[in-house]
C-alpha cells in the first residue's frame, strides 16, 4: 500500500510516493541530496520537482503528517494487543558546521542545530518500531512540528512534551496509549498534570527521588534497601546487558508523591524557582536490577507509572526496556540512514517537512520487519541480500540493512521497467570482461590477377 496525503491533486501525491521512494535506502554522508531512482528523467529534474513540492502552499507539515498516522492507524490494530506503546525523546541534529542554516540554537559541548522531539509507536508484543506518530524542531527562537501549520514560540520541554502527548491521546489508535519517558521528565509537577488529564506514563527517575510510604517518607534508596529486607526482589527473566546474558530481579512497592514541585521558568528574562503545591499523587514504583550470574548488581532503574495494576511490574520493565527502540530510530535518521545531520536545507521548516518523508521512508522498513504475511520472510531475505550487508551468526536481518535493500530493489525494478533480463546480462559481462571495444572486421586480402 503505498503512502497518500489525503485532499492533494494526483500530482502532488506521485511526487510524494515518489520522494518517500527515494528515501528508502542508505544514503552518503559526502551526496546527502535525493537518491534518485532511475525511473527520474535525470537528477536536476529531480532536485527542481523535490524543491516544489516542498514549497507547495498545500503541502503542510500536518499535511506530511497524514500518511504516517495512517501507517499508525494501522499498526496499531496488528501489533498493539492491549496497549500503544509510545517512547518519547530528544536528540540533537548538530549543524555546527553549518553556517547557511537559520536560527540554530546552542546545545550540549559545543552543539550548534535543532532539538528534534520524536514520538515513536512500539508494538506491546515484542516491542518493534512502528511509525513515528509526531515529530517537531527546536530552535533558537521557534518550535516547528507536525501537529501545527504554522511555527510558534516555544515553551519549556515537559510542557511541549504534555501537548504532544495530548495529541497523540486523540489519535484513532484503537489502543490506549502508554508514554514511555526517561529521566528528563522526572517532575512531580508534570507528572500531577498528566495525571489529571488521564494520561497514561512509565519514567524513569532519579535516586534523589523522595515518596512516602506507608506513611514514612523516604529516599528511594533506603527504599530499595527495606524491600531487599523483605525479600520483595524477584527474578524474572534473562536480558542481554552489554553483550552479555544477566539476570533482571524486579521489586514493586505502591507509593504517594505528596511534595511540593519547583519549576524553572523564565520570567522578565530572568529564570526564576518556583514553588507549587500539588495533590498526593499514588503511582506504581518499579525497581529493575541486573545483576551478574555472582549476584553482582550491574544496572538499577527506578520506574513510576500509573498504569493499571492489572499489568504486571515485569512487562513494565519490558516495556521500558523497549524504550531504546528510538534510538534505533534516530540512528536510522543519522548515521545509520538518512544522513539528516548533512542534509543541506537551509530552513528549518524545510528540514522538517524532509524530515516527515524519510520518516515514512523508515517505516517501510519497520513495516517489512514486523510483517507476518507469508512473503515476508523470503523478502526479507532478499532485501538484506541486495543491501550488501553482513549479519552476526543468528541474525535474519538489521533495520539498517532494510532500508539499504529496499532501495536496491525499488531501482532493480525502475530498471527492469526498461531493460529485459537478457539486456542486463550483456551490459554486466561487458563490465566484468573490462569493457573491451569489438575489433573492427578485416577485408579479405584481394587476389592479383595472372
Amino acid at each position: 500500500m503505498n503512502p497518500i496525503i489525503p485532499d492533494i491533486d494526483k500530482r502532488l501525491q506521485k511526487r510524494y510516493q515518489q520522494l518517500v521512494r527515494e528515501h528508502s535506502g542508505h544514503a552518503h554522508a559526502t551526496a546527502s541530496g535525493l537518491r534518485i531512482l532511475p525511473d527520474e528523467p535525470s537528477a536536476k529534474a529531480a532536485a527542481q520537482a523535490a524543491w516544489r513540492f516542498f514549497n507547495n502552499p498545500a503541502i503542510t507539515f500536518p499535511a506530511l503528517a497524514q500518511p504516517l498516522i495512517q501507517a499508525a492507524t494501522a499498526c496499531a490494530q496488528l501489533h498493539c494487543r492491549d496497549f500503544a506503546l509510545v517512547a518519547m525523546d530528544w536528540s540533537w541534529l548538530d549543524y555546527r558546521h553549518h553556517d547557511s542554516k537559520i536560527d540554530r540554537r546552542r546545545g550540549p559541548v559545543g552543539v550548534r542545530g535543532y532539538k528534534l522531539l520524536s514520538a515513536l509507536l512500539l508494538s506491546d508484543q515484542d516491542g518493534q518500531p512502528l511509525v513515528p506518530l509526531a515529530e517537531q524542531l527546536l530552535t533558537a527562537r521557534h518550535l516547528f512540528s507536525s501537529r501545527l501549520l504554522q511555527p510558534r514560540s516555544s515553551r519549556t520541554a515537559l510542557d511541549e512534551l504534555a501537548a504532544v502527548m495530548g495529541f497523540v491521546k486523540d489519535l484513532p489508535l484503537g489502543k490506549r496509549p502508554v508514554f514511555i519517558i526517561d529521566a528528563e521528565a522526572d517532575s512531580v509537577y508534570h507528572l500531577r498534570w498528566w495525571q489529571r488529564r488521564h494520561l497514561l506514563f512509565l519514567v524513569r527517575v532519579d535516586d534523589d527521588r523522595y515518596v512516602r510510604i506507608d506513611g514514612q517518607e523516604m529516599r528511594l534508596p533506603s527504599l530499595v534497601r527495606r524491600l531487599q529486607h523483605q525479600k520483595a526482589f524477584r527474578r524474572t527473566r534473562e536480558v542481554t546487558y552489554e553483550g552479555k546474558r544477566v539476570w533482571q530481579y524486579v521489586a514493586e512497592a505502591k507509593v504517594v508523591l505528596d511534595r511540593p514541585a519547583w519549576l524553572h521558568r523564565k520570567i522578565n528574562g530572568r529564570r526564576k524557582r518556583l514553588w507549587r503545591r500539588g495533590k498526593p499523587l499514588p503511582v506504581r514504583l518499579i525497581i529493575s536490577e541486573l545483576r551478574d550470574e555472582n549476584g553482582r548488581r550491574l544496572e538499577r532503574w527506578y520506574l513510576l507509572t500509573n498504569v493499571p495494576a492489572k499489568v504486571e511490574a515485569e512487562t513494565i520493565t519490558l516495556w521500558y526496556y523497549w524504550r531504546w527502540k528510538i534510538e534505533t530510530f534516530f540512528k536510522l535518521l543519522k548515521s545509520a540512514g538518512q544522513q539528516v545531520e548533512h542534509w543541506q536545507q537551509e530552513e528549518p521548516q524545510a528540514l522538517l517537512k524532509r524530515l516527515l518523508v524519510a520518516s515514512m521512508a523508515c517505516v517501510l522498513a519497520w513495516r517489512l520487519a514486523a510483517s507476518q504475511a507469508p512473503p515476508a520472510a523470503e523478502a526479507r531475505r532478499v532485501v538484506m541480500s541486495l543491501s550488501g550487508r553482513q549479519l552476526e551468526y543468528g541474525k535474519e536481518y538489521t533495520l539498517e540493512g532494510l532500508l539499504a535493500g529496499i532501495w536496491v530493489l525499488l531501482a532493480m525494478r525502475a530498471v527492469l521497467e526498461r531493460l529485459s533480463v537478457r539486456r542486463l546480462k550483456e551490459m554486466a559481462d561487458f563490465i566484468l570482461n573490462g569493457c573491451i571495444e569489438p575489433q573492427p572486421a578485416t577485408a579479405p586480402p584481394r587476389r592479383e590477377a595472372g
